[in-house]
Formats: C-alpha cells, structure tokens, sequence
C-alpha cells in the first residue's frame, strides 16, 4: 500500500462511540455489611412473626400439585443472612436461564461495568475488513456509521473499488454446549460468533454482518467487488474506523430483562478472554465458578454449568446457590459493581420483560398484588421452571428467593402461576 494511499485512510478514519448511563440501585441502602453464606443452614427456629407467617404459608402453598415432586426453594433475609424457609434447598437442577445471573455476576467482575465491546473496520491490499469484538448490540445504524468512516477513505485515497471481508476469529468456530441440541439454533440461539447486527438469529451472523456493511458502503457510493468473504486481518492493516458499544452494564441490563441467549453466550465468552482464557464454552464456564467462588464465597458444591445462558441440559444449580448469587446485589460493597443486574432483573407485571402480561404473569387473584413489587430472573425449559428475585416484605426488608421447579406434569402456565404465586407470599401482599 502507497503512504498516500495509507495517510487518506488514517485521516478519514472516525471512530464512532456509544454511551449510556445507569441508575443507582436502591437495594444496598437496606443492607449493612455482610459475609455470603452459601453454606448457612435453613433455619428450624428464631424466625419474628412475620417471618414466620412467610414460612408457614410456603410450607402450605409449595404442596401444589403444579411443582410436582422436584422442587428447590429458599427464602433469605438479605440483612441477617438468615433462612427463612427452605425446601430441597441444596439440590441441584436445571435453572434454566436463572444461570444467566451467574454469567452476568462474572462478567461485570473481570470485565467491569463500564466496559465497551469496540467493532472496527481496517483496510489492507484492497480490501476493508470488519472486525468483530463481541457486541451483541451493534445495529444497522451503527454499521452504517462504519460504512462512512471508510468511504470517506476509500474516495480520499481515489480507490475506484473494494472487496469486503468480516474477521470474527475472536472467537473459535461456533459448536454445541454440552446439552445443547441444535434444534436450538432454529429459534432460541445463533452458533455463537464475535459479530452481529440487530441481533439477528441466523446460521452464520457474521457473513450477514458484511453483507450489511457491504451494502451501507454501495448506498455510499463505493463499489463492492465480489462476494463477503472471511478471513483474519493483518496487522498491518489501517484503521479506518470502530464503534464502541454500549457499556456492559447496558448490555447486562438488556440481557435480564429479554432473557437474551445470545447476549449471554457472548458474554461469557468476553469474560473468558478478559481473564486470559480462550473464547470457549469450557473456559468461560470456568472463570465464572472461579469468580463465584474465589470472588464472593459462593459454594460451588452441586454447582454444574455447561454454557452462559442456561439452555443447557445438563446445568445443574441449587436454589441456595441462586439466591446467594442474588443475596450479593443488596452488598454495599458491590453494588455499584452490580448494580446493572439489580436494574436488569424483570419486574412483576412490566411490559416488554420475561414478567410481562404478555406471558401471563402475575396476573392471578393470588399474585396480581405483587405487581410492581417483586423483580426477578424467569427461566423456562421444557421440563424446567424457576423463578429467582428479590422483593421487600411487609417488615419491609429485602428478602432474596428461589424457587426451581423440574419435570413436573402439570401445564407450565399453572406452574409459572405457582411460582408467582410463591413471590407474592414473600413479598406479604398475599397474607
């Protein structure tokens, strides 16, 4: 490449940043320091009448037959520490996506909440590469801000046309999670590369990426030759251009709130390669038990995830271990670490979220009153149910529950209704 030719693109490169901000989280205000307690046992006595009165009415409401006989479910005081009621609580099932809370817990850990994934665009030998960093949330309009970027380039160096080439090497060639089926790919997950725009689902996101790159730069006035095509770039590249995207806690937030798989999976792979560790699904799980129980104290005993967004089979995690997952949110000394998961998790009754009316939730005569009140991590699998939040009782203290339902017989609807059901005794509105 001439030196004319390299100085037009580095004086037309512009790069292209997102920034958003989010609130403080009104949970660690009702906390004093505290320990995790991951081993602490459920409690048989010393409950206040309140208490006392959640634990009876659980005992009683948990023998509905919609929660079958594989049931695990807790009830903590986030201030004491102290168990309220607990059934099964140790054994581990299938949380569906409740495991997200744990990816999201890792990431916002090593990688921080203020981190930004950064897509950009380079040029070597005739060709403009898009290079993908992992953010889930890049658009089309983001895109084609990066298609101008390198126009301007492309015209200021008085080249009459290039090829297009995406760069998703960040991340190993996609495969299935252990209890993945790739029925999944069909509707619940993409195979997992470093870029994609709109969030589409599709076999290959990042192909579909340079195509849309490639588009934005013909309605630009550039000439494209050939086909989108793959490959690495080279170091020796110009930067023409990069967008940065919104921060992780964004992205945190957007996740909980839609249940985003693919969000999910992407993200533990980016906290696999911010703690040194290849892009895969084995590492990525592996920093997020080091960072749960290294970090925070969380036990890892009965504690088995096999990939970031809980459509794993074969995950397994008790319910004392999502709550003391969730018990971490109402710490001072995290919260502004992880608030965005506070801020991210569905609220009963709040439209565009998994706890939407949309989905029938919270909108029984025995759970329509925790609407607004309770804010928590659906997760749904055939053969898998759970529901795992915080919610401030009639004592008005926070209280961290889990509930995880497995193979139970009864219609999911009537399931989901006894979970919210079960959320709504916490929270006291249901007496």
């Amino acid at each position: 490449m001439s030196l004319a030719v390299r100085r037009a693109f580095i004086i037309a490169a512009v790069p292209v940043t997102g920034a958003l901000l989010s609130a403080p989280s009104a949970l660690a205000a009702d906390k004093s320091a505290k320990t995790t307690t991951a081993t602490q046992s459920v409690a048989a006595d010393g409950l206040d009448p309140a208490e006392q009165k959640i634990a009876d009415n659980l005992n009683t409401r948990a023998q509905n037959p919609s929660l079958g006989d594989t049931f695990s479910g807790i009830v903590l005081d986030s201030k004491s520490d102290k168990v309220i009621w607990g059934h099964d609580a140790d054994t581990a099932l299938m949380p569906a996506s409740n495991a997200k809370l744990a990816t999201a817990t890792a990431a916002l850990t090593v990688l921080g909440p203020e981190h930004r994934f950064t897509t950009k665009v380079v040029y070597g030998d005739g060709t403009l590469t898009l290079i993908g960093g992992g953010d889930r949330l890049l658009s089309t309009a983001d895109v084609t801000e990066l298609a101008k970027s390198a126009a301007a380039g492309v015209k200021s160096a008085g080249l009459g046309s290039v090829k297009v080439r995406i760069d998703d090497s960040l991340f190993a060639e996609p495969s299935l999670a252990n209890g993945w089926n790739d029925s999944y790919y069909d509707d619940q997950v993409a195979p997992v590369r470093s870029l994609v725009v709109d969030g589409k689902l599709s076999a290959d996101t990042s192909i579909d990426a340079g195509k849309v790159f490639a588009q934005q730069l013909a309605d630009q006035g550039v000439t494209v030759d050939g086909e989108v095509t793959r490959g690495t770039a080279s170091a020796t590249d110009v930067p023409v251009g990069q967008h940065l995207s919104p921060t992780l806690a964004e992205t945190v937030k957007k996740m909980l709130k839609t249940s985003n798989n693919d969000i999910a999976e992407t993200m533990l792979r980016m906290t696999a390669i911010a703690a040194g560790k290849p892009a895969t699904f084995e590492d990525g799980t592996a920093v997020v038990r080091d960072v749960l129980s290294r970090r925070y104290g969380v036990s890892m005993e009965n504690f088995e995830i096999y990939d970031g967004s809980g459509l794993s089979r074969a995950d397994r995690i008790p319910a004392r271990t999502v709550a003391d997952i969730l018990d971490l949110l109402t710490d001072p000394r995290y919260s502004h670490r992880l608030r965005s998961i506070d801020e991210g998790l569905p609220v009963a009754g709040e439209a565009g979220s998994t706890l939407g009316p949309e989905w029938g939730r919270f909108d029984t005569a025995d759970s329509q009153c925790a609407v607004g009140q309770v804010k928590a991590k659906t997760g749904t699998l055939t053969g898998a149910i759970a529901l795992s939040g915080l919610t401030k009782a009639a004592d008005g203290r926070w209280k961290v529950f889990s509930f995880i339902e497995n193979q139970s017989s009864a219609d999911p609807a009537a399931t989901k209704d006894t979970l919210d059901g079960l959320a709504a005794t916490v929270n006291g509105c249901w007496a």
